[in-house]
């Protein structure tokens, strides 16, 4: 299953995702043993995240990136549009224009079935300046769905 949901460095650490929750997301290294010279120290690497959590970690940072910030790097359509949520009054149109921004960044996803399997919105954990909600997506190739939660301020 790892194989192809990817591998990556591991970069956000503090945010919750349902299937990394049980992973510590604080940065550190790894050591690489075995590769340094006879007395010298260990070299160290940077932490890695694979299978279902660095499903998760790509969709928190997908959602979280604003869409054409990295069109100088050759990825235009990556990101979402939730950063246009940014200082409006909260509504339920602009819940429900969340929705949709999370949606289409959802879909955009290539190692993900879209669409999301579900999107709901937790009224009780937000605040009068954010939304909170949980999503569930299917993994390509995979049988059980990726869950994770995040809160987008305004």
């Amino acid at each position: 299953m790892s194989g192809t949901m990817g591998i990556d460095l591991l970069v956000v650490p503090n945010f919750v995702a349902h299937d990394a929750a049980s992973v510590d997301l604080t940065p550190r290294v790894r050591r690489l043993p075995g590769v340094a010279p006879r007395g010298e120290p260990e070299p160290i690497d940077a932490a890695t995240i694979a299978g279902r959590e660095n499903l998760a970690q790509a969709l928190i940072l997908r959602l979280l990136t604003p869409a054409g910030s990295l069109a100088a790097l050759g990825h235009g359509a990556y990101g979402s549009q939730l950063h246009r949520l940014i200082g409006r009054r909260k509504t339920p149109e602009l819940r429900n224009l969340c929705r949709a921004y999370v949606l289409e960044a959802v879909a955009q996803e290539p190692r993900v079935v879209p669409p999301a399997v579900a999107l709901t919105f937790e009224p009780d954990a937000e605040t009068s300046a954010s939304f909170v909600f949980t999503l569930a997506v299917q993994p390509v190739g995979g049988s059980a769905t990726v869950g994770l939660s995040l809160q987008v301020g305004l």
